[in-house]
């Protein structure tokens, strides 16, 4: 089973791609292909930007990216309540190729934030959206505070509940 890991965050430190690769790593017999977000920077989208470049070559691969795997694990930064900017862009310009941007395909939406809240504000948006763009939401989980939550050495959670919670979306796959 081909499992694409990514998080929905630029940053080169980021605490959502950990979480993504973690959990893509508990699906049994799993071929993982970790994305960076970083790869696919494109201009910023806009109605004269399309019309200018029309379809970028890296919102093509993107789509490709998606299109390819059997299952999709992604994983939310939550930037003032919302999606990443690098994110929001690469989605908006991947959804003019074909607005069902997941192609059908079982999806495990997660989310992480250092502080309390486990950034469940995009997380909720994410999931709340997921129909209209063609996504199987097998289940989603917010992982609060996230330093506390989560053992950097072993690159594992080490709280028991949230582990427990996350392995049990693992078998709706």
């Amino acid at each position: 089973m081909k499992v694409l890991a990514l998080a929905a965050s630029n940053s080169s430190t980021s605490i959502n791609k950990q979480l993504a690769v973690y959990a893509a790593g508990l699906v049994p017999n799993a071929e993982v292909e970790v994305l960076d977000l970083n790869d696919f920077e494109m201009p910023i989208f806009s109605e004269d930007k399309e019309k200018e470049l029309g379809q970028p070559e890296l919102a093509q691969r993107f789509f490709q990216k998606l299109g390819d795997a059997d299952v999709i694990v992604i994983s939310y930064a939550e930037h003032n309540g919302s999606y990443s900017a690098a994110f929001k862009n690469v989605f908006d310009w991947t959804s003019r190729i074909d607005m069902k941007v997941y192609q059908g395909k079982p999806v495990i939406m997660l989310a992480t934030s250092p502080g309390p809240g486990g950034a469940s504000s995009v997380l909720a948006a994410a999931t709340g959206s997921a129909p209209y763009f063609a996504a199987e939401v097998k289940g989603s989980l917010s992982i609060p505070s996230f330093y506390d939550n989560f053992d950097m050495e072993k690159g594992e959670l080490k709280n028991e509940a949230l582990a427990e919670k996350l392995k049990a979306i693992i078998t709706e796959l």
